[in-house]
């Protein structure tokens, strides 16, 4: 390995016997990172971003990861991101009580808590755990079945739909624990504070594919890959989130208005229930970029991370991915 600063720019002129590909002096000089064939990085891989390529050439990347497997990744973001939400949203819809306990209450202002309210609430908190143990699940296929098309098409191969479900499946129960746990982790940092919520959702970013990539100590290396470089990794991440929250956030508030417009409670008669349904589903619909883009831009800068920890390419996270 050169010393910082020696290496090959990706385009320009070169003095005699360098250059990009074949040259067998160093540049002194040249961009931090660029290095000739045989050291492992390679300006036009389709996976990994070069060391000092800056922000365009991630989201060139993303952008390559998008238009190369797109329609083996939107399916499998309906069936597994998608689907799932609009499932719990529903079922969560049809046990809400609270319209009973409103329309109780307004009967009698005096009253005491509901009829049964207890047990009421305890079905209520079943519903939504157990709902969101099955979802997170669904949606563990999902994160591995789509990080292996990336992976297989950045390197020319085909990553069809099958293979990467079937890769998926292998994958998601393990990925399904860590991820349970980091759940966990941000959720005791937010009730700590808020501050400490966000940054355990900044530092654990990568655990996912850390455990997809290399299937040990996810926590800790993606703690290792968030403080080596926390200023790239806070611009990269702030993205991904950004576009996670607003693909969200935007389809929440329109599914909220939408199906309060089917009154208190939707199900009391059919063509309400029907109305509130397709609201339901059309606004998780609208949420499938976020899910695209949490998926893309996260394997994106996982990637990016390890070529500046030594030199990767597409092809070796594609072997490690197995």
């Amino acid at each position: 390995m050169p010393p910082q600063g020696w290496g090959y720019p990706p385009a320009g002129d070169y003095p005699p016997g360098a250059g990009p590909y074949g040259g067998q002096q160093w540049y002194p000089g040249a961009p931090v990172g660029w290095y000739p064939p045989g050291h492992g990085f390679d300006p036009t891989d389709a996976l990994v971003t070069p060391p000092g390529a800056g922000i365009g050439a991630w989201f060139e990347r993303c952008g390559g990861a998008l238009r190369r497997g797109w329609r083996q990744l939107v399916p499998i973001m309906l069936l597994t991101q998608v689907l799932p939400a609009a499932v719990v949203s529903i079922v969560l819809l049809g046990v809400d009580p609270t319209p009973a306990w409103e329309a109780q209450a307004q009967m009698d202002p005096a009253a005491g808590l509901p009829d049964n309210f207890a047990v009421t609430l305890a079905t209520l908190v079943g519903a939504l755990v157990g709902s969101s143990l099955l979802i997170g699940l669904v949606q563990a296929v999902g994160w591995a079945a789509g990080s292996w098309v990336i992976t297989q098409q950045a390197t020319g191969r085909p990553g069809n739909l099958d293979s990467a479900l079937r890769y998926g499946l292998r994958r998601a129960l393990g990925l399904w624990g860590w991820t349970l746990l980091i759940s966990l982790l941000i959720g005791i940092g937010s009730c700590c504070c808020v501050l400490p919520g966000i940054y355990l959702a900044f530092a654990l970013s990568l655990a996912g594919p850390v455990y997809l990539f290399e299937r040990q100590n996810p926590i800790g290396r993606s703690f290792g890959m968030f403080h080596a470089r926390l200023g790239l990794m806070l611009g990269r991440v702030a993205v991904v989130g950004a576009a996670v929250i607003v693909g969200t956030a935007v389809p929440g508030v329109i599914e909220s208005a939408g199906t309060a417009a089917f009154g208190a409670d939707p199900f009391a008669s059919p063509g309400a229930a029907v109305g509130a349904v397709a609201v339901i589903a059309v606004t998780a619909l609208l949420a499938l970029p976020a899910h695209l883009a949490q998926l893309v831009g996260l394997l994106i800068t996982y990637a990016e991370q390890r070529a500046h920890e030594a030199p990767v390419n597409g092809a070796t996270l594609a072997a490690e991915l197995g």
